[in-house]
């Protein structure tokens, strides 16, 4: 008999597009030899088709549904206003990116068959093995750093570590779809306010793409070990700062492939420092 898994790498996909991403980052995760469950929240947005390889892949498809808030939530925090109401300036954002449906991360908290859960965006991927994590309280995030030292006092919500509870997922609900109540950036800015004294994960294991553009001394490929596509994705073809992301591009073609990277030989970033 098999003992169940108390761990579990967790990420979550709403629509077709991000199931690319999904793939590779199963594949990635597979490729660091994890030993916890790999499983992908998804919901209504994907058909079974879409998520077969997925499953092949290994990973647990755990269906679900969308946050039941209220019509008045569902509205402030959809694409057109959250767009203009809180514009994302510093990059752009690929049209199937849905704002609201961000807060379906938070089902993660319903998952109590797990002791201790690492969320990981679908535009993601793992270089190096990250179990480790697991043995991070509640909660626990890498700052949002990628333009200066000053994005060091906010969370990205692209990896974190939660412990499930359904106690922690009833009080999340009652504060989320608060009268009035608007997230600019969805999810991550309400986890912040839900967990104000969240524990700093190190930069590397969150370590945004933009890093590679506005912060090259700060990127180490012997230390990096998750590379989050916030922004421009890499699937996305010819988008606008695909030449000066080619590096990292190319690293998540080739794990989508099927690849095993060479690490040693992954050049720095070109007006870094590099290592």
């Amino acid at each position: 008999m098999t003992t169940p898994c108390r761990y579990a790498h967790v990420t979550l996909v709403t629509n077709a597009d991000y199931v690319i991403g999904a793939e590779a980052l199963v594949r990635s995760l597979r490729l660091t030899n994890t030993a916890a469950d790999i499983v992908v929240m998804h919901t209504g947005g994907v058909n079974a088709a879409a998520l077969a390889p997925l499953s092949e892949l290994g990973a647990i498809l755990h269906p679900v549904d969308l946050l039941d808030t209220s019509p008045e939530f569902n509205e402030r925090h959809a694409r057109a206003r959250i767009h203009a109401e809180a514009p994302f300036t510093k990059g752009g954002k690929p049209a199937f990116h849905t704002p609201l449906d961000n807060f379906a991360k938070l089902r993660l908290w319903q998952m109590t068959q797990y002791e201790r859960c690492v969320f990981i965006d679908a535009d993601a991927i793992v270089i190096r093995n990250i179990d480790k994590l697991f043995s991070y309280p509640e909660f626990s995030a890498a700052p949002n750093v990628y333009e200066s030292l000053a994005d060091f006092h906010r969370l990205n919500s692209g990896v974190f570590v939660a412990t499930p509870s359904g106690q922690t997922f009833a009080a999340m609900m009652q504060e989320l779809d608060a009268p009035d109540a608007f997230w600019p950036r969805t999810d991550q800015t309400f986890l912040q306010h839900f967990f104000p004294d969240w524990h700093g994960l190190p930069v590397f294991c969150n370590m945004l793409q933009y890093v590679w553009l506005n912060m090259p001394e700060l990127w180490d490929w012997t230390s990096v070990k998750v590379i989050h596509y916030q922004y421009e994705k890499p699937w996305q073809p010819g988008h606008p700062k695909a030449e000066k992301l080619k590096p990292l591009i190319e690293l998540w073609r080739g794990i989508a492939r099927g690849e095993t990277p060479d690490l040693a030989a992954l050049p720095p970033p070109a007006d870094g420092k590099g290592t």
